[in-house]
């Protein structure tokens, strides 16, 4: 489970870069609010994660209802992460710590358990 949690992170590290790099363009060249910041960020940093943790971490097969799945539900942590983070006034490095945080360790339960829940 370790060594499972360890990719998961690895693929995190790079999934939390596109995540902040596209919230920061958004928010601060664009704009955008955080809520619509922080939801197209997820999309974009989200589409590489799913397939990347499919193929490297979970070693299965990517679907695309595995996709919908996965998006959906962690779309719905995003827009809520970047809604409440509005609705408090909260900085935005905030929401993307918090998101970053939330999405890494709830991400991986649900996918372990749901999503890629018959992976060998």
């Amino acid at each position: 489970m370790l060594k499972l949690f360890s990719r998961y992170v690895s693929v995190g590290v790079v999934n939390t870069a596109l995540h902040w790099i596209c919230f920061g363009v958004l928010f601060h060249f664009f704009c955008a609010s955080q809520a619509l910041s922080n939801v197209i960020a997820f999309c974009i940093a989200v589409t590489f994660s799913f397939f990347a943790n499919a193929k490297w971490t979970f070693r299965s097969k990517a679907t695309s209802v595995r996709y919908m799945a996965f998006v959906v539900f962690m779309g719905v942590m995003a827009a809520m992460t970047g809604y409440t983070a509005d609705v408090i006034g909260a900085p935005p490095v905030v929401t993307l710590i918090a998101f970053s945080g939330l999405s890494l360790v709830i991400g991986f339960i649900y996918s372990k358990f749901i999503v890629f829940r018959d992976a060998k």
